[in-house]
């Protein structure tokens, strides 16, 4: 039986790294590209290596007198929309999850169906909302969209852990004295962590890679504008530096890896599934 499972087994690696070097590979070759020089960038030949690395490319990046305040802004916008989209999708997941309510099923289908909407198709309404807000050109306009976008796929993915705890823990909690919000933040929150986590996975994602909204919403105060919007120094139609372009996204990239490697742990419970009986 083991001969014969060796096979597949061999085959399903096989196809696993196939996978793996081709989805690595525009990361890979967007490294490479921040380290080429100019001239083998703009080569007509193109090689997947480079005998002469330079960092010319990234002195040009870092040298540019705003990028250090799009990073900044980045930061606050991503955190903001993690944190907050946490909480309330937490909290709004609990209360879905433990209580009954009138039109509670159909508010669950609503979250799903939010998400079934192009962002696209919502970008022209939500700068209309964000003028009368009077956001425009600030980091809210950034904030509240994503905040909003993310909380429908966090708290339909929250409930499932949620509901995964069980309801004898609750009420042997309160047999205890607990509280209703000693149990919430104390028992409850740290069992559903890991899903907290792979939910903040990809409003962080959104957040930080986001180039529609910023594009949209910052139109004139380029101070509050994000690392996505940096791009378009180095990117000019008749002549574009893609040196600079390719350092600008592997500098982009790093706080995104640095994030995956804080919570991988988390990350992995959290899609699996971590709550158990």
């Amino acid at each position: 039986m083991n001969l014969l499972r060796r096979p597949w087994r061999t085959a399903a690696e096989a196809s696993a790294l196939l996978i793996a070097v081709v989805v690595a590979f525009p990361l890979y070759w967007m490294v490479l590209s921040a380290f080429k020089p100019a001239g083998e960038i703009e080569s007509s030949e193109p090689r997947p290596w480079t005998t002469a690395p330079s960092l010319d490319s990234f002195r040009r990046v870092f040298g540019q007198q705003d990028f250090g305040r799009y990073f900044v802004n980045s930061v606050v916008v991503a955190g903001s929309v993690v944190i907050v989209s946490a909480l309330v999708a937490f909290l709004a997941a609990t209360a879905v999850t433990r209580f009954r309510f009138r039109f509670r099923t159909t508010l669950l289908i609503m979250f799903l169906v939010a998400q079934m909407v192009p962002v696209e198709a919502l970008t022209i309404p939500l700068f209309f909302q964000m003028r009368d807000f009077g956001l425009l050109n600030t980091l809210g306009s950034l904030i509240l969209p994503h905040i909003a976008f993310s909380l429908p796929f966090a708290i339909w993915m929250l409930q499932g852990f949620v509901k995964a705890v069980p309801q004898a823990l609750e009420e042997a909690a309160y047999i205890d004295g607990a509280s209703r919000a000693r149990f919430l933040w104390q028992i409850l929150f740290p069992l559903v962590f890991p899903g907290l986590v792979a939910t903040s996975v990809f409003s962080f994602i959104s957040a930080w890679n986001d180039f529609l909204f910023a594009k949209s919403f910052i139109i004139s105060d380029t101070s509050q504008s994000t690392l996505p919007m940096a791009l378009l120094v180095f990117f000019k139609p008749d002549d574009p530096d893609w040196g600079g372009v390719m350092a600008a996204s592997t500098v982009m990239t790093i706080p995104v890896l640095v994030f995956f490697v804080l919570v991988q742990r988390r990350l992995v419970s959290g899609l699996g599934g971590a709550v158990k009986d």
